[in-house]
């Protein structure tokens, strides 16, 4: 047996180790997973220029079915982007224009790729990246409710929980643009059966309602049998939406959530959801998922887990790396390396630090006194406040600990050439930068 094959065989298994299946249209689809040869796809919606965290479930779950010798597709949403899915909103979307659709179409490409193979066909498994723009934006209304409309009556789509929440609040409601947004996923299903034997279509659990929508339709348009697979939705320790931290979203493009930012996000992963955590986001095998469990209920305070989750996530979907360069800067924050690292290291890991800018001019001579740069950054309210700090040994330039009140801040201190960390007690970080 190949290591494709064997692959193949251990899929539906893997997939219920990891906690991964949530429900299926049919008990058998996992004997298929075990030893058909499938088309499966799942959609994205270009929202914006890049995905984020919350996209990995299933950008993970193409990846594993490639892996085991399926062929998956990737529907990036071109033609139902415009309208926009009104599942977990409680307002209406707002339209993107096609320049804005475009830029966002082309941001995602690039990051899909890092996760499936969209090159040479190795035996069938060659995956596709799909616009549904192609087969949406020339439909005709006429054609539209007369070959997909008429298969679905109205009473079937208001109890659909994407419709139901908006038609409860009498002052929002749904448009008949968002309204018709299921039935334009379900002609996705349709479309890729007919082109490209697609019969798997894959989504959280809040996707139920539409998969089965496009089940229906090729059932009932071409009486043949396909099939939908839902994972949990993915929470918080404390239930709330995955992806979001403090500062908001966090996307998988550099530009918007650093690599070190993303390496911190995951690293900071509650021990409660962890375990689960490394199931959906890695290609652990179970033996060292089951060791990072052990560890995590022996020794949480070392965060094994984490710190292994953080790793491979980041080295998914950034490389080895910027995995390794965010890396370091974690560990430079608390030890003196910080003074070794790059600007753009240096501003990732103090983004969400206060920050001072000063005249270079200040540093001429013999340097800037400490004193008052504590009072300048208000680390210190007054002089005699920053000299005691200093002289109880409760302040470090660069993490390194200052206790003498006459010490001066001078240019051999810079970091980068033109930084200083400065920080009082243990957690209270400033950024001085002196331009």
């Amino acid at each position: 047996m190949t290591w494709q094959a064997e692959a193949m065989a251990q899929l539906a298994e893997d997939l219920r180790f990891r906690g991964l299946i949530h429900q299926t249209t049919d008990p058998a689809l996992e004997d298929r997973l075990d030893s058909d040869r499938l088309t499966a796809y799942s959609g994205f919606d270009p929202t914006a220029d890049s995905l984020h965290v919350g996209h990995l479930l299933q950008m993970c779950n193409l990846r594993r079915l490639q892996l085991a010798g399926h062929r998956p597709i990737a529907v990036a949403g071109g033609g139902t982007g415009y309208i926009g899915d009104p599942g977990g909103r409680s307002d209406e979307r707002q339209l993107l224009t096609e320049e804005e659709l475009q830029a966002n179409l082309k941001g995602i490409h690039g990051q899909l790729e890092r996760f499936i193979d969209f090159g040479g066909d190795r035996g069938g498994t060659q995956a596709l990246l799909l616009n549904n723009a192609d087969w949406l934006a020339g439909l005709r209304l006429f054609d539209f409710l007369r070959d997909v409309g008429k298969h679905f009556t109205v009473n079937q789509m208001v109890v659909k929980d994407s419709v139901k929440s908006r038609l409860s609040r009498a002052d929002r409601g749904i448009s008949y643009t968002e309204f018709t947004y299921m039935l334009l996923q379900a002609l996705d299903f349709l479309h890729l059966y007919d082109e490209f034997g697609c019969r798997l279509q894959m989504g959280g659990s809040d996707q139920w309602g539409n998969i089965t929508m496009g089940i229906d339709l090729v059932r009932k348009v071409r009486h043949q049998e396909v099939w939908g697979l839902t994972t949990p939705l993915v929470l918080k320790a404390d239930g709330t939406k995955f992806g979001k931290s403090e500062s908001g979203t966090v996307w998988l493009d550099a530009g918007r959530t650093s690599a070190y930012q993303l390496f911190q996000f995951f690293l900071r992963s509650e021990d409660a959801v962890v375990g689960s955590y490394l199931r959906y986001f890695t290609f652990l095998p179970r033996e060292a998922i089951l060791a990072l469990d052990e560890a995590t209920a022996r020794r949480p305070e070392r965060r094994e887990a984490q710190r292994e989750l953080a790793r491979h996530v980041c080295t998914l979907v950034h490389g080895e790396t910027e995995t390794e360069r965010a890396e370091h800067a974690a560990a430079a924050l608390f030890s003196e390396e910080v003074s070794g690292l790059d600007e753009r290291s240096l501003l990732d890991v103090f983004a969400d630090a206060p920050s001072t800018d000063v005249p270079r001019s200040r540093l001429d001579g013999q340097g800037l006194s400490l004193v008052d740069l504590l009072v300048d950054t208000g680390l210190a309210r007054s002089k005699g406040q920053a000299r005691t700090l200093v002289g109880q040994g409760g302040v470090s330039v660069n993490n390194r600990r200052v206790d003498d009140a006459t010490s001066t801040v001078a240019t051999h201190d810079l970091v980068a050439g033109r930084y200083v960390v400065l920080r009082r007690g243990k957690k209270d970080y400033h950024l001085v930068s002196f331009a």
